[in-house]
């Protein structure tokens, strides 16, 4: 059968491409901005995968790279390297609690995995238990780890793991609020872990604050009944910090905003403000004890890579001065700004913390469109990312796309901050019609 060929625009494959899709081509960047091939500035506002957490062109993480350049550039996995050795002892100090040994690997989604298979190893037990509508990564294994539906459709087909899910502490999900939704939802949690057969679940995954699921933070005192609920089962506390990680939230980790220890941490991103890939695991002396008495016979050619753990250590110094500060700083500005978005009518919620906030928007009591059940529908909240580009302004569309993710670089000060935002709302009147009050 013959086929018309599609004339493509670029030779390369994009990830979530869509056929409908025209992205831009990013050729250069400066701190909070880039710029495409056609010479046009676009005010990044998503830290382009909620990841350049120190922003485009920082001189001390290239200068760090070049000096690692120069000495050695590769150093296989298996053997020790002194920058990874070192950035791994950085790790340690900054992470919470006992979290002091580091299994690194190359992406988020490979970090998940590993964490999985060291928690399966380390408890005997298989089952590993995901919120509903949260993204984990992927790749086949961190796919099924993923509680978004679009995400596994296109996966499980081919595969998947033990996984189980349950429901995420959001109001709408218990029709509760504040203390009373973070007991429902903390016993729906433990419901989950009986119901499958405690004996069998071997860790609980979740990140933080959510990221691309719309970052919501917890109602307060929920994750500390979660971490009496793993302690009661003995079942292993996993924090997904793959956005979370690196001071978005205000802290060097989100679960440090959160008061409680888990017993394992991903990472990726935000570790080298993604100026090159990296990712891993950290976990307390008794899980690395028994991963090096058992060994570990898994690996990946490019986990803790020279150059990357070196602008590991270079990213890790620049926000040790003064992106973490800058976080705290203007966290309670960024969202003072961004509650001003709910004089629209078709905003339902603002909803996030530190530089992670999510717009979420409704028809009334109803999404304008519900992309998991009719994903061919014309979604008005599309047409709010492509109307802040259009002004210039780069944000993401969230899983499910009935909400925005904006999640500048740390860098950004408050007139970046006002001129998104206002860009945001100019964007929300064009998609939904503006409100008589914002015209």
């Amino acid at each position: 059968m013959s086929q018309q060929r599609m004339e493509p625009a670029s030779a390369t494959l994009a990830h979530w491409s869509s056929p409908d899709g025209d992205p831009p081509t990013i050729v250069e960047g400066e701190g909070c901005y880039v710029t495409d091939d056609e010479g046009e500035e676009y005010l990044d506002f998503i830290a382009q995968l909620y990841c350049v957490n120190a922003g485009h062109g920082n001189g001390e993480i290239n200068a760090a790279i070049e000096e690692q350049l120069s000495k050695v550039a590769y150093v296989s996995s298996a053997k020790h390297n002194d920058t990874r050795d070192r950035l791994a002892d950085e790790l340690a100090e900054i992470a919470p609690g006992r979290l002091s040994n580091t299994f690194f690997s190359i992406s988020g989604s490979e970090a998940n995995e590993a964490a999985v298979q060291i928690a399966r190893e380390y408890t005997g037990a298989p089952k590993v238990l995901t919120r509903y509508q949260s993204y984990h990564g992927g790749t086949y294994g961190a796919g099924s780890l993923t509680g978004d539906p679009s995400t596994r459709a296109a996966l499980e087909p081919y595969g998947g793991t033990a996984t189980g899910k349950f429901l995420p502490p959001l109001p709408e999900a218990f029709d509760a609020e504040g203390e009373e939704l973070a007991e429902k939802a903390a016993n729906h949690l433990e419901y989950v872990i009986r119901n499958e057969g405690h004996e069998t679940v071997g860790a609980v995954l979740m990140e933080p604050v959510a990221g691309t699921s719309g970052a919501y933070p917890a109602p307060e005192g929920y994750f500390e009944r979660v971490r009496e609920i793993c302690d009661e089962y003995d079942v292993l506390l996993i924090a997904d910090e793959v956005i979370t990680g690196f001071g978005r939230c205000g802290e060097w980790f989100g679960i440090q905003t959160e008061g409680i220890e888990p017993d394992m941490l991903t990472f990726a991103k935000g570790v080298t403000s993604a100026y090159a890939p990296l990712a891993g695991v950290l976990v307390g002396p008794e899980i690395a004890d028994n991963v090096r008495e058992g060994g570990y016979d898994l690996g990946q050619t490019f986990g803790g890579h020279p150059l990357s753990c070196a602008a590991g250590l270079g990213a890790i110094d620049v926000y040790r001065d003064g992106l973490l500060e800058n976080v705290r700083e203007n966290a309670a500005y960024f969202e003072d700004e961004l509650r001003e978005l709910e004089a629209h009518d078709a905003v339902a919620d603002v909803r996030g913390r530190g530089f992670l906030w999510g717009i979420t928007f409704r028809d009334g009591e109803e999404p304008f469109v519900d992309p998991w059940t009719d994903p061919d529908a014309d979604n008005p909240v599309g047409t709010v990312v492509e109307e802040a580009a259009e002004r210039n302004v780069l944000i993401g569309a969230g899983r499910p796309a009935t909400q925005v993710i904006c999640a500048p670089p740390l860098c950004a000060g408050r007139e970046e901050i006002s001129d998104g935002v206002d860009a945001l709302d100019a964007a929300i009147g064009a998609a939904f019609g503006r409100n008589d009050e914002n015209a």
